[in-house]
């Protein structure tokens, strides 16, 4: 009304006293549009507009790593949970703030992994190298919560680069991770089991569609990577942490059968195996196991380079 009727006195006590009040979504949406429709003396409404609009816009790709630098540095866990599901949930692709193409950057969060993977496996060196005493006496935290919040670090980052739809190269890195595969099978399974959780991230991106990688990779990974989600997933039961275990066997059984049916067969008459011996502290595949005899069996098994061979 003031600047309507040319009253600047009136529109500058506004400005004074809406700049040095909170406001809610719908008054800061109400004085944008205000802003938009008319043009005020820039000196006179420069404090409002410096809280509607940054006088240099941040580069949002640099805050946006420094977030995930302090959140993966960080130490209480509490904190930790919460700024994770903070930050991801400006990153989601849901989210109802503008997205910039490039607000992640891809080298530097796949290095962050590496620097995690590094941490690990020199953890679990520790682990086989150092008696009971010696892991709690070097540190102030103890191994096992130093191995945690490496792979709880890890399973973040990952996290992210599948919902940016990134991840496909640590399909091929997990993969490889051969020295902490090696030292893996060296340590305690209390000990080792948390490293598992990192391979499930995978299994349910892979098996529910979220993450796609080349045969020959995601071969590599259910073959290197399997066989310790079968002996660990009793473990994970006891202590899921926010994992859905049902969801995580049916995933590992989808993933299985993307492989060719010979690695299929492979994969699945070993984790056969295991169940006979373990029971529920498996994994149950037994549906993806029905499904695999049943392509490999069944009269449609037959056919080859197109054409149907009938039964003798």
């Amino acid at each position: 009304v003031s600047f309507s009727i040319m009253f600047e006195l009136g529109v500058r006590s506004c400005l004074q006293y809406l700049e040095a009040v909170p406001w809610t979504e719908e008054e800061e949406e109400a004085l944008r549009n205000l802003f938009t429709k008319h043009k005020f003396d820039k000196v006179i409404a420069q404090e409002v507009l410096a809280r509607l609009h940054p006088q240099e816009p941040p580069s949002c790709q640099k805050l946006t790593m420094r977030l995930i630098q302090s959140v993966a540095s960080g130490t209480d866990d509490k904190a930790r949970r919460e700024l994770k599901s903070l930050v991801q949930g400006l990153l989601s692709k849901s989210s109802v703030y503008q997205k910039d193409p490039h607000d992640l950057n891809k080298d530097e969060i796949y290095s962050m992994c590496n620097s995690c993977l590094q941490s690990l496996t020199a953890l679990f060196l520790e682990a086989t190298n150092s008696s009971p005493d010696d892991r709690t006496t070097k540190e102030s935290m103890p191994l096992i919560a130093r191995m945690s919040l490496q792979v709880d670090n890890l399973t973040w980052l990952l996290e992210i680069l599948i919902e940016k739809q990134m991840a496909e190269e640590f399909v091929g890195i997990w993969a490889d991770q051969s020295k902490l595969l090696m030292l893996y099978k060296e340590t305690s399974a209390m000990v080792r089991y948390e490293v598992s959780r990192v391979s499930a991230c995978l299994f349910l991106a892979m098996g529910r569609g979220r993450l796609q990688s080349s045969g020959a990779v995601r071969c590599r990974f259910v073959e290197v990577w399997l066989g310790p989600m079968l002996v660990d997933f009793g473990w994970l039961q006891r202590c899921s942490k926010g994992l859905d275990m049902k969801l995580l066997e049916e995933a590992i059984g989808q993933t299985v059968l993307t492989l060719p049916l010979k690695n299929q067969q492979s994969l699945l008459m070993c984790w056969f195996e295991c169940f006979t011996k373990h029971g529920n502290e498996c994994p149950n595949l037994s549906k993806a196991f029905q499904i695999w005899w049943r392509r490999s069996f069944s009269k449609a098994s037959d056919i080859q380079s197109g054409v149907m061979y009938a039964p003798c």
